[in-house]
């Protein structure tokens, strides 16, 4: 294999490289070949994992929220990854812009309304009115719940052991030099590389997820702009457009292509959120932003632990209920993003202190999610009508927003749009967000994987960058003509049954984490003895 990576011009570990390119495309072959058989077994194996494991990644998630914060307020916060005198390599904004841009953008404007108004009209709790004051507040506490710490946290604790293992230790980066601590030198070996190939892996695939979300949500404001079909093969040419312009980003790196992407889309995204909040019930939102601050708080608690235990007894189908389609999904799913956004998060923070990293990758995002849901939900809702006395008044126009998500998630935010001044310019608006939110996904998915066979934050030839970028797109493309009409079910069956072993393998990264933390050699913090009154008063 390695004579072959010579002809080919590549510089990679041959075994990571092609034994992950083949297994990919004898999965697509799989798929072309028999797409019925593979859709089942995955909604087999999804529905197993809910039913028997979903506890498992609810605990799992706020355990490793309170070891993040933990580590962050320890005297290992202090520790600067890399070298002492390392400073960051990019300011405050740019850093905050790539990691969101590469991270959940996509996320935010494909459940940005659709959420608040799922959990608004059908409510998680059994004991709560649809469309009532009470459905509001659970609809917010639940959504940023979602995509709140939690979310972050998945992404933090790989994103930490990464940065500290890679620039503390001079591992190469890849996805097995998180393990040194546990596994040695044999991260050089076959458990290593089968680690390496399980992660990049699993990036593809919950790429390629996020990538087929997306592409439904485009497909959805086209066809509401321009009457283009709901159908599989628009979504198909979709994909091939912006796999283009993602591929022409990789080309550029990550300073001409992914930073100038994210730094554009994320102030055209802010912009949209001001848009809404100004030409909104501009008041009632404002006070609905501070009122989400306090929902969030209150509720964490009690959302971190909730496993909807009485479901059978509650809901009239039993089983997991609510939650098994929703928090279950949600963790699986960006646990498979874990490994990518990891990579790309510990490649863009070299050079600054744990503390710093734990806190600006946890709660900068956070809050302006919860911002985001605040103006987004909140004006949501509102047109839909809160409270019988509200509704009452809109009449028919009641509920015309949770009748459009029952028929088309990705249709939400465009049928939100058609409330506000200048819908169409602004639909088309948020179309090119979403397309750009996709490009920087798939462009900085595609250097982490370049990252995790070449094992050096430096690009590999660009030729070997360009096929990465190409395969995500033809992957995404692939579960898109598997899903069919039945689209978001099948790609929640697929990325749930591929996050579990991920899931599995970052609770093994916490505890490789903590044994590298405590070989560190810091003296534990010493409080001195008071003064005594007289040594605080000056002379006489």
């Amino acid at each position: 294999m390695q004579e072959l990576a010579r002809k080919l011009g590549l510089r990679v570990d041959p075994t990571i490289f092609f034994v992950s390119a083949g297994i990919m495309v004898a999965f697509l072959v799989a798929l072309l070949v028999a797409p019925g058989p593979i859709g089942d077994a995955f909604g087999a194996g999804r529905t197993w994992i809910v039913t028997n494991l979903g506890w498992f990644f609810i605990l799992g998630v706020t355990s490793w929220v309170a070891f993040l914060l933990w580590v962050a307020l320890s005297r290992y916060g202090a520790i600067r990854l890399g070298g002492n005198d390392a400073r960051p390599d990019y300011g405050n904004i740019s850093w905050f812009t790539m990691l969101f841009a590469g991270g959940i953008g996509t996320v935010l404007m494909f459940w940005g309304v659709a959420e608040p108004i799922s959990h608004f009209s059908t409510p998680p709790r059994p004991d709560v009115a649809p469309y009532s004051v009470e459905a509001a507040d659970d609809a917010m506490g639940f959504a940023i719940y979602h995509l709140g710490l939690h979310t972050w946290a998945i992404f933090t604790l790989p994103g930490l052991a990464f940065a500290y293992f890679i620039y503390r230790y001079d591992l190469p980066m890849r996805f097995s030099s998180v393990f040194y601590p546990l596994l040695g030198e044999r991260i050089y070996g076959p458990i290593g590389k089968t680690l390496d190939i399980f992660a990049l892996l699993g990036t593809l695939f919950g790429v390629a997820v996020s990538i087929g979300l997306g592409t439904q949500q485009i497909n959805a404001g086209l066809t509401e702009l321009f009457g283009i079909p709901n159908a599989v093969m628009p979504k198909v040419l979709i994909i091939a457009v912006l796999t283009t312009v993602a591929v022409g980003s990789i080309v550029a790196g990550l300073d001409s292509g992914i930073k100038l992407l994210s730094n554009i889309n994320i102030g055209m995204a802010v912009g949209l959120m001001f848009f809404v909040l100004f030409t909104g019930a501009t008041v009632f939102l404002l006070r609905a932003i501070v009122e989400t601050f306090g929902i969030y708080i209150s509720n964490l608690l009690p959302m971190a632990f909730w496993n909807d235990t009485l479901a059978q007894y509650t809901h009239e189908k039993g089983g997991w209920g609510w939650q098994g389609n929703w928090t279950v999904f949600y963790w699986a799913w960006t646990v498979t993003w874990s490994p990518f956004i990891g990579i790309f998060v510990a490649r863009i923070s070299r050079g600054r202190t744990i503390r710093e990293f734990v806190l600006g990758v946890l709660f900068a995002p956070s809050i302006f999610t919860l911002i985001w849901f605040a103006i987004f939900g909140w004006s949501a809702m509102q047109i839909d009508g809160i409270g019988e006395q509200a509704r009452a008044a809109l009449g028919d126009q009641a509920g015309s927003l949770s009748q459009a998500v029952e028929q088309s998630v990705p249709l939400a935010m465009f049928a939100f749009f058609e409330h506000f001044p200048a819908a169409t310019l602004i639909q088309g608006l948020a179309v090119v967000i979403v397309a750009i939110f996709f490009a920087t996904s798939s462009d900085s998915a595609s250097l982490v994987v370049d990252m995790l066979c070449t094992g050096t934050p430096d690009p590999g030839p660009v030729h070997q960058r360009m096929f990465w970028g190409i395969a995500e797109g033809v992957l995404a493309a692939m579960l898109i003509v598997l899903a069919g009409e039945a689209g978001l079910t099948a790609l929640q069956q697929v990325i749930t049954v591929i996050g579990l072993p991920v899931f599995i393998l970052v609770f093994g990264m916490m505890f490789s984490l903590l044994r590298g933390l405590q070989s560190e050699n810091i003296p534990p913090a010493h409080v001195g003895k008071p003064p005594h009154t007289e040594d605080l008063q000056g002379p006489r």
